[in-house]
């Protein structure tokens, strides 16, 4: 183990110690401390390796200790080049501070330490060291979604990782290091999904006309003894307004809201019995004009009295197995009085056209009043907003409590109903 002893005249010093490392404290020419606080520059000495570009074990922690006595540590700081703090907790009495995250591997750390002495002067002291490159380990690398562009205010954050992580502990440090941020802020947590997916949401909808967004800091941090963090490409959203389908099956008619002042109410037909619609909130997640509907994608035989095979129009897709609000002419006389449908959402085509060019992806559609099962939470869509905040957080590897159970609900991909 290499050290920086930095003292002070009068005695006290600051043991400042990257194990495995040799520090570099920065020049006076180049220090930037102001005019009062003491500075130990001609009292610094080195112990352990002195070769020249000899760099830090990543994998080791980051240790500040004081000497001498009569002074103590009062704040510590530890940044690499590209922003990234290391957390760390510090002793009571001010004796000692160590890291508490990883470091990242092939990095250029500056560590700041504020001192104070026995007479309350305040003394600083800035270091710097690089960290070595990763040894043999294979690199996560993460995904987020969905793509840049403007979405409506319910539509989540999502980060792929292409490797499972399975251990808590890993976990942690993965979704430490994946950062979402809003403005105007809100509060938000991850919740992961699976071994390789979390989901961000707020607790409640992004606010309207928001910007989101998404970046790691995982890049070249240890996650375990095989694995470090990879490159992962920042994400960048925006949100419209705040526009919700509020679809009441039991009075058979949708309410559209914009900003929470209703702008339009539609006569709808739903689910019929053994078709039910589903119950809950639902994200939109595509708009196609023109859909052609097979009953056989549902698991409806060619031939029977409920089969189907129809050219659809004004298409907006809410789950992955086949629901859609879409022009369903054929049932105009139904609309508004009954619910005769394979379980999507139809009225009439000047209808679904309006409701086609107002909604965008992301927008929510709720459904109430329907004798259909609740909405998947995940794989079947973005469920998400159907888990209350308290278990949401649940769900996160650095909250108590975060063992997030994910929900059994495998859809398929290409199915439509009607």
């Amino acid at each position: 183990m290499s050290t920086t002893v930095i003292s002070r005249g009068a005695g006290a010093a600051l043991l400042v110690a990257a194990i495995g490392t040799s520090a570099t404290a920065c020049g006076a020419d180049g220090n930037p401390l102001a005019a009062h606080p003491y500075d130990a520059t001609d009292q610094i000495s080195f112990s352990g390796p002195q070769e020249a570009g000899k760099k830090a074990d990543p994998d080791k922690p980051l240790e500040v200790t004081t000497q001498g006595g009569d002074g103590r540590i009062t704040d510590v700081s530890a940044m690499d080049a590209t922003g990234r703090y290391v957390s760390g907790e510090l002793d009571a009495d001010g004796s000692r501070w160590h890291s508490t995250s990883p470091l990242a591997a092939s990095a250029h750390y500056t560590i700041r330490v504020s001192t104070e002495d026995e007479a309350g002067r305040p003394g600083r002291k800035v270091l710097t060291f690089d960290t070595d490159k990763p040894k043999g380990q294979q690199l996560l690398n993460v995904k987020f979604g969905p793509e840049a562009g403007t979405y409506g205010v319910g539509q989540p954050i999502t980060a792929e990782l292409d490797q499972p992580v399975k251990d808590k502990a890993q976990r942690a440090v993965v979704e430490r290091a994946l950062r979402v941020d809003s403005t105007p802020a809100v509060q938000g947590s991850w919740y992961w999904v699976s071994d390789k997916e979390l989901h961000y949401r707020p607790q409640d909808y992004w606010p309207a006309h928001a910007t989101v967004e998404a970046h790691s800091n995982l890049e070249n941090i240890k996650i375990s003894d095989r694995m470090r963090g990879g490159k992962a490409k920042p994400l960048k959203i925006t949100t419209g307004d705040r526009v919700v389908a509020l679809t009441d099956a039991a009075k058979h008619l949708l309410t559209v809201y914009k900003n929470d002042e209703k702008i339009k109410d539609i006569p709808i037909t739903t689910g019929k019995p053994g078709f039910e619609t589903r119950n809950g909130i639902k994200v939109v997640l595509a708009k196609q004009y023109y859909v052609q509907m097979k009953s056989s994608t549902v698991g409806i035989a060619a031939g029977s009295s409920d089969s189907y095979d129809l050219p659809v129009y004004y298409a907006t897709r809410v789950t992955w197995s086949g629901e859609y609000v879409h022009a369903a002419p054929w049932s105009v006389g139904s609309q508004g009085s009954a619910n005769v449908s394979h379980g999507c959402t139809g009225m009439s085509t000047p209808n679904a056209s309006w409701f086609f060019n107002m909604i965008h992806e992301g927008d929510l559609v709720q459904v109430v009043n329907s004798a259909g099962h609740e909405m998947e939470l995940f794989d079947n869509g973005f469920g998400d907003w159907n888990m209350p905040w308290q278990k949401w957080v649940q769900g996160s590897a650095i909250s108590s409590g975060a063992d997030g159970v994910r929900a059994q609900n495998k859809a398929r991909l290409t199915p439509q109903s009607t």
